[in-house]
């Protein structure tokens, strides 16, 4: 079952395409995260072009820093999440969306009720309370508003279906490694640059 747009959560795991080291503040790799994970919660599915970023989104540990200090800036172990689902997450522990499909766990229908299809979709809609009464009417609404969108007004569409403005310019960001250069040459930001990025995308 095909969950509706923007809730269609992946059907592969994500391939992390940076590989930055060597920052002594986790919060220093949210702009290489904001890229990573195109701009949107790998939890909920928010995105940054829906409204303001200011003080909304947060680098989250996939293994709380309380069970392992050593991992607190450790590239592999951070995600992208928007404050709400953070905050609910606290110290749980959620899959791993680089080991794990998200769109394999869980599927959406089109009035906002997610189904977990698999035992570790149970724990990501348990954890994130995705399931929540406002959770779930909020994305009732996303989904018929972005409906609307796409069939009468391809410019909103566009719009809340793209990336946002503020791109971070990760070629040209200092870090002490980074085991991936390729993804830097190639983020959102440098696509923009070539007239490569896509006006919208799931």
């Amino acid at each position: 079952m095909s969950s509706p747009e923007p809730f269609a959560y992946p059907v592969k795991f994500h391939e992390r395409k940076h590989g930055p080291g060597g920052y002594s503040e986790y919060a220093d790799y949210k702009d290489w995260l904001r890229d990573e994970f195109d701009f949107r919660c790998v939890y909920c599915l928010r995105r940054e072009a829906w409204g303001p970023r200011r003080a909304v989104w947060a680098v989250e540990h996939l293994v709380p820093r309380k069970d392992r200090k050593d991992l607190a800036t450790v590239y592999s172990n951070l995600v992208f999440a928007c404050a709400t689902c953070n905050s609910w997450k606290s110290t749980d522990r959620m899959p791993d969306p680089c080991k794990t499909a998200y769109g394999e766990l869980v599927s959406v229908d089109a009035e906002g009720r997610i189904t977990a299809t698999k035992p570790k979709g149970r724990t990501l809609i348990k954890v994130a309370r995705l399931n929540d009464e406002d959770c779930t009417e909020w994305r009732r609404k996303m989904i018929h508003l972005i409906r609307n969108y796409r069939l009468h007004e391809p410019e909103e569409y566009q719009r809340w279906m793209g990336f946002p403005a503020d791109l971070p310019d990760l070629a040209n960001r200092k870090v002490k490694h980074n085991s991936k250069p390729h993804g830097a040459r190639n983020c959102r930001y440098e696509q923009r640059k070539r007239g490569e990025l896509p006006t919208t995308y799931l």
